[in-house]
């Protein structure tokens, strides 16, 4: 447990940064899920647009955005 003030108000800091991340990558994967799944235009815009919302928010790396949008159009071409 820490002592400094400041460490205090840090970890309360990284607390809420950590739980609003948390929703930000579980709904990544759920909107790339379903886009994969469904093939459909629409689904993969989504992702594609909340992929780049969370690295506008600074949740994931610009390059890991980008590699997960071109894995996302491998296999919806694939699949379509």
């Amino acid at each position: 447990m820490a002592n400094i003030k400041s460490q205090i108000k840090r970890n309360r800091q990284n607390e809420k940064r950590r739980e609003r991340n948390k929703g930000v990558r579980s709904e990544l994967k759920s909107r790339v899920k379903t886009a994969v799944a469904s093939g459909d235009d629409d689904a993969v815009r989504v992702a594609v647009k909340k992929l780049d919302s969370a690295v506008s928010k600074g949740v994931i790396h610009k390059n890991t955005a980008a590699r997960r949008k071109s894995r996302l159009m491998k296999k919806v071409n694939a699949a379509g």
